[in-house]
């Protein structure tokens, strides 16, 4: 049951009842007080710990946007160079969240602390002020009474009629003060719940509504999110496969060191000790060196360096070799000992101690100018096991191996990937191999014979070939169009270097890319995309001619070479390049790719609702109303390594909806990497969405691929120039607007003109005709 209502009436009589329901309701505002006291305690409290914790976020902030990783070898691919920048993408996006979280502390301040300080200062405060005055006229009262009621009835009748006179006028004035306190009682009693309520209701909704705009930072980051994804699923494999060859590596020079020498134009280098002479009686002393010689120039040069003391370099020594001596033991008490003698120093030798005998004698061999007997088993020298030859069986087996996948398993999982055993391999090459017995394997039809046994036969053969597919002397010119460069330039460079091989050479490769084009059609059942057959067949079509660790790293920019090839197969093999060699274009921070849609409510997308703590910024309701939907994924399983143009079958703009969206599976993510839109260094999310507003064309601040006359300041001519013309799609996209057409990459559109829209087309496809964003499509 709640407090009983005060009857003024009862202020009359003011019965011990009365005094009881007046308790109840001054206990009650009491407990009010104390609450909101408390409230106003944690409310303080909250505001604080939202400071720390943005100074904190800040911090972070600052740590993220202050480090740069360090990449290994000269050139970073665009997967790499993406997952540098997001450090400082996560800085700016935490930057965007503190100071909406640094608004709604102020807004705690103005929407809760500060009335539910004034309820309880003018309110709260006035009751207890009353109350007091309640008190002490009571005080009064009655005590005045009590004195009237002494009085003796033999006093004057002009006396007492004053003293009756007096009582009575303190006894109105009690009542009088005894109504206003109990209507300021129940006032307050009425008043305190929607006086608390509206700042707590007003707090939620700020902080519901901080809530709400990292909802829509996320959905805007979202985008960015999943193109990083991929760009870190396809690092992470380019790892995987570096990794495996270095681990390889290793243990060759782990075996035999000395055979796996690195061929530089020096004829002897490492460590040997330096006897330095000093004067009696203090002997000498041996110095460590790192010596070099050179037998073209006969230059010897020491430089010392102690390992123990940091690392410490000294002074470079350079002399011109006169010869070279061996030290026996019986004229010095150390072993491995020889003596050198410079041209500027004759009849000075100067003694020298090698690490041991066979280390001694290499450097006598070298310094004597005989030939050093290094046995170089790099590929360059080594002749290959096996006798693959890209004769008229060699391409037997590619095309019988081929047509045999594209038969029976070109839908299988992990194509290429999943290898077959090694026994079976070498069985069937060696049948395959052999002229008698090639032409009687039947792979087509055969169950002896598995699907992943046949591609791990035709990846075995191309590695066995004397030379890569794509040559030794190739190799430098095909990685360097992969490492700079914009899209476009990559094609047109790999295209003229693909004629400039070997007739054979190129015909073998032609097959094999058209039939790794047709597998990478089938991605979504196969789960080998461009970028997954990039990094099985990288290294199998191309090698470095000297095994090293420096080569190794250059097999990311070998996978994207492939996946270039696929990509662009039909225009690679079935046209013919420009007659002088393309220069490389440098690459802009934002390479484009599919390029963004230049849209006509770009420049209002990072117009959300503000928080209704924001007391000084307001947002028009025609912006609330023509909100774009955020919620179309990106990313393409068919796309390209971000190091590649984009294939014209499975680019996917930002912002649009693919089909072939990202796979989430539980098998093992190596086996079915998706891949990042080609050639796309993501932009910036956070600084996008601030740039936007100040600068709307910054959206399409990317070239678009085709020059396009600009109809707002051309002439007629010009325009009338494009009007009706056919355009096919170079990229697919999906209509956000019923005026908006919807299509597919090649698609041909008819009738095609300027759009009063800037940046759109107007055309007509399957009969129906809307808008084309102008850079999606190429002129015919």
């Amino acid at each position: 049951m709640g407090l009983q209502p005060l009857e003024f009436s009862d202020c009359y009589l003011d019965s011990p009842w009365f005094r009881e329901r007046v308790r109840a309701h001054e206990a009650e505002l009491e407990k009010t007080n104390k609450f909101i006291k408390e409230l106003l305690k944690d409310g303080k409290n909250l505001i604080a710990a939202t400071k720390n914790l943005s100074a904190a976020q800040k911090k972070f902030a600052h740590s993220l946007r202050d480090f740069k990783f360090e990449f290994i070898g000269d050139a970073e691919t665009d997967d790499e160079r993406c997952l540098d920048e997001s450090l400082h993408e996560f800085s700016n996006f935490l930057k965007i969240l503190e100071e909406q979280r640094e608004i709604l502390a102020l807004s705690v301040n103005e929407t809760l602390i500060k009335p539910l300080e004034r309820f309880r200062k003018e309110q709260l405060g006035a009751v207890k002020e009353e109350k007091k005055k309640f008190d002490k006229e009571t005080e009064k009262n009655y005590s005045l009474l009590e004195k009237h009621l002494n009085l003796s009835a033999k006093k004057k009748e002009l006396q007492l009629q004053e003293a009756d006179n007096q009582v009575e006028l303190n006894r109105k004035h009690f009542y009088d003060l005894s109504l206003e306190y109990v209507c300021k009682l129940q006032e307050i009693q009425e008043r305190k719940t929607f006086e608390c309520v509206e700042p707590v209701l007003s707090f939620f909704q700020g902080l519901f509504t901080f809530y709400h705009q990292g909802y829509e930072l996320a959905k805007d980051f979202d985008h960015y999110k999943m193109a990083l994804q991929i760009n870190i699923q396809n690092t992470r494999n380019r790892f995987e496969g570096t990794r495996s060859e270095v681990e390889e590596l290793m243990n060759k020079i782990r075996r035999n060191p000395q055979e796996h020498k690195r061929a530089n134009h020096l004829t002897m280098e490492g460590y040997l000790y330096v006897q330095e002479k000093r004067p009696a009686p203090f002997g000498s002393s041996w110095v460590k060196h790192y010596c070099t010689y050179r037998k073209e120039t006969k230059k010897f040069t020491m430089i010392p360096f102690e390992h123990r003391s940091g690392g410490k370099v000294g002074d470079e020594e350079l002399f011109i070799l006169t010869y070279c001596t061996k030290r026996n033991t019986d004229t010095t008490d150390r072993r491995f000992c020889f003596d050198l003698e410079a041209s500027d120093r004759p009849g000075v030798p100067v003694t020298m101690q090698a690490f041991s005998e066979e280390d001694r004698k290499l450097w006598m061999e070298a310094l004597d100018e005989k030939e050093a007997l290094f046995i170089n088993l790099n590929r360059a020298n080594a002749k290959r096991e096996g006798s693959a030859q890209l004769d008229k069986i060699g391409f037997t087996v590619i095309k019988k191996c081929i047509s045999a996948v594209e038969t029976r398993g070109i839908n299988d999982q992990g194509l290429y990937r999943v290898v077959g055993v090694s026994s079976k391999v070498q069985r069937l090459l060696s049948l395959l191999m052999d002229a008698k017995t090639c032409n009687e394997v039947d792979l087509e039809n055969s169950v002896e014979w598995e699907v992943k046994t046949i591609t791990s036969a035709m990846k075995q053969y191309l590695r066995s070939l004397p030379e890569p597919l794509m040559t030794y002397e190739l190799h430098g010119e095909f990685i360097a169009p992969a490492k700079s460069g914009s899209p476009e330039s990559r094609v047109n460079a790999i295209h003229f270097l693909v004629h400039k091989l070997p007739e054979k050479n190129k015909e073998m490769l032609e097959i094999l890319v058209k039939h790794l084009a047709n597998v990478s059609e089938h991605a979504k059942t196969n789960l080998m995309t461009v970028a997954n057959l990039g990094v099985v067949f990288g290294p199998t079509l191309m090698r470095p001619q000297e095994e090293t660790v420096a080569a190794i790293m250059d097999l990311k920019f070998q996978n994207i070479v492939v996946e270039i090839l696929i990509a662009y197969h039909e225009k690679i093999f079935k046209t013919l390049p420009d007659a002088t060699f393309p220069e490389p274009i440098a690459m802009s921070v934002s390479p484009p790719n599919a390029p963004p849609r230049q849209s006509r409510r770009q420049g209002q997308r990072i117009k959300r609702p503000l928080a209704v703590y924001n007391l000084c910024l307001e947002l028009d309701d025609a912006d609330i109303q023509s909100l774009p939907r955020e919620d179309t994924p990106t990313g393409s399983m068919d796309s390209l390594s971000s190091q590649s143009p984009p294939p014209v079958f499975s680019s996917s703009p930002p912002g649009l909806l693919d089909e072939n969206h990202l796979i989430l599976d539980s098998r093992d993510p190596a086996d079915w990497t998706t891949t990042n839109t080609p050639g796309q260094s993501h932009p910036p999310m956070a600084s996008w969405m601030n740039a936007l507003s100040a600068n709307p064309a910054a959206a399409n601040a990317t070239p678009p691929v085709f020059f396009f006359p600009n109809p707002a300041v051309g002439s007629d001519s010009e325009t009338e120039s494009v009007a009706h013309l056919k355009a096919r799609a170079i990229y697919p996209c999906e209509a956000e607007h019923s005026s908006e057409l919807s299509f597919e990459t090649g698609e041909i559109f008819e009738d095609v003109q300027f759009s009063r829209e800037p940046g759109w087309l107007e055309g007509t496809l399957n009969g129906k005709r809307g808008l084309i964003p102008q850079n999606y499509v190429e002129f015919l």
